[in-house]
């Protein structure tokens, strides 16, 4: 991408800053996770009274699971939204609509054409951070794999939609294409 994700702008914010405020707008704590030495600007979300605060990935290279285990082990709260930081599109109403879908389950994880998006999705903070730090500890480095030995309940495309008609929401930002794609939508365009 030729920059650091989490600093592309898209609709006048960083993407980074996107992500925080849709999650902020349903959760009291946001752990942003990083890479050791990586210089990320900690946004300040729209709602006032919202703890953000960084942590680092305690192993380099090895992946989201490393990311997932330092945010668990970071955060207060029993229950986890978990969202990377190139899903600008992430809104408010898919939070929420994910973490209702959480109920009783170790995590709730949208489902689209049968593809798990594991992260944008709610994870029960204890048994999430035993099933990461089991996987990493044997050399597993698939969120899939964490995912096997927790109770996961899928969240169907047809609730999202109810949320999201779009999508969009779950759309990442891989390629300068998808940039400009999320810049469209984000301004009405797309």
């Amino acid at each position: 991408m030729g920059a650091e994700k989490a600093d592309l702008l898209v609709g006048g914010r960083s993407m980074l800053a996107r992500v925080v405020d849709a999650v902020a707008a349903e959760v009291d704590e946001v752990v942003v996770v990083g890479r050791p030495g990586q210089a990320l600007t900690l946004p300040r979300p729209r709602r006032a009274g919202v703890a953000v605060r960084r942590t680092d990935d305690a192993e380099r290279d090895v992946g989201p699971l490393a990311g997932l285990a330092a945010g668990f082990a970071a955060l207060d709260a029993d229950v986890a939204f978990v969202a990377s930081c190139d899903v600008p599109l992430l809104t408010p109403a898919v939070v929420a609509g994910v973490l209702d879908a959480l109920r009783d389950a170790d995590a709730a994880v949208p489902e689209v054409e049968g593809t798990p998006h594991p992260l944008v999705a709610a994870w029960r903070r204890g048994p999430a951070l035993a099933a990461v730090r089991a996987c990493l500890a044997t050399g597993r480095r698939r969120v899939q794999d964490a995912l096997a030995v927790l109770a996961v309940v899928r969240v169907p495309e047809a609730a999202l939609r109810a949320f999201d008609p779009t999508l969009d929401a779950l759309r990442n930002v891989n390629t300068p294409e998808d940039l400009e794609r999320a810049r469209a939508v984000a301004s009405g365009r797309g």
